[in-house]
């Protein structure tokens, strides 16, 4: 079914998930589109946002943000355009990056909202290098993981919105890159697409040896997103003083329970210890001043302008299909910044 004018169609948290979400999790609804009040707006949807973070949304646990109650609108930023406008800084037609979750039409009264214009030349871009995983690729690395040139940079997930920044910042600061990705054809992207100077299959049986080949003088940076078997084999070959800056966990995003196998927990926190490491946990947006996003601005889109940086988006067409999508992307089957074109 198409976005319509007449009816929105929203994706509400049916129940909480035990592990992977299934066909219950989620929920489609069909409503009424809602009406703007004095001071208020009617955004449309036109391209949603899917992001790993959106997976801790669904459980109840203490965590940065309140979780999504259940029967309501999945979270999720969404690049829109205003349909009805109450707001003077704030017309039809403009469009719009806002937080208006999972659904068709959305009332807002301008708080959390960026007017990107009546005509930018590629929206969806402030959803991924222009936003939220370009702006945590750039503040992560370079604020918390501090690139020297010359150093050894590895990243997790290189193919993916997050890390394929992360790498090509790392290169134009003069380090060697190392990424890991999923499959060949990913892998194959990071180098001759992106530039890095190497890349590694993490679905390898060997990846712990071939990373060690990979890094000779040891790793300076890691940039962390995934956790699991690629932090354990990272682990013995971080230096003195390593950085370490994480902006996630998505391999352990949909475990009920601790992993099997053996507690590693002594290991990462010895190699803390006796490496002097730094490793730092950060949300973007909590983490980082405005002075920083500034700066974020007008480098990436300087990169982007003269070539520096290339980014690759991975689109779902049909918001009914975003749930399936959503798995695909935990699960690594994403190719690029994955978007849902909406209507």
């Amino acid at each position: 079914m198409p976005q319509t004018s007449a009816t929105n169609r929203r994706i509400v948290l049916a129940e909480r998930p035990n592990g992977q979400p299934d066909e219950k999790t989620l929920r489609l609804e069909t409503t009424s589109v809602p009406e703007p009040g004095p001071e208020e707006m009617l955004v449309r949807t036109v391209y949603l946002s899917l992001d790993p973070y959106m997976r801790g949304r669904m459980n109840d646990a203490k965590s940065y943000a309140e979780p999504v109650p259940i029967g309501g609108v999945m979270t999720g930023q969404v690049v829109g355009q205003v349909v009805k406008s109450n707001i003077e800084k704030y017309a039809a037609g403009d469009y719009v990056l806002s937080p208006s979750g999972w659904q068709d039409f959305a009332v807002s009264d301008g708080t959390q909202i960026v007017n990107l214009g009546k005509s930018p030349e590629n929206p969806s871009w402030a959803l991924g290098v222009l936003g939220m995983p370009g702006y945590t690729a750039y503040a992560g690395l370079l604020k918390i993981g501090e690139p020297k040139a010359g150093e050894t940079v590895v990243v997790a997930a290189a193919a993916g919105p997050v890390g394929a920044t992360v790498g090509q910042i790392a290169k134009l600061k003069g380090c060697r890159v190392v990424g890991i990705a999923g499959g060949s054809e990913k892998c194959a992207h990071v180098v001759e697409k992106l530039g890095f100077d190497m890349c590694l299959d993490h679905r390898s049986d060997d990846l712990a040896a071939q990373l060690r080949e990979a890094c000779p003088d040891g790793i300076d940076v890691y940039f962390e997103n995934v956790g699991g078997k690629v932090l354990y084999a990272v682990l013995p070959l971080l230096n003195p003083f390593a950085r370490v800056p994480v902006c996630g966990v998505v391999s352990w995003y949909n475990l009920p329970s601790l992993p099997d196998g053996p507690d590693m927990g002594p290991a990462v926190i010895g190699t803390v210890l006796r490496m002097k490491v730094k490793m730092q946990g950060f949300i973007i947006y909590d983490s980082f001043g405005p002075e920083v996003y500034k700066e974020f601005v007008r480098d990436m889109t300087g990169w982007l302008e003269d070539g520096s940086v290339n980014y690759k988006e991975h689109v779902v067409d049909g918001l009914e299909n975003a749930p399936e999508a959503f798995n695909q992307l935990l699960a690594g089957g994403n190719f690029g910044k994955m978007v849902v074109k909406v209507g």
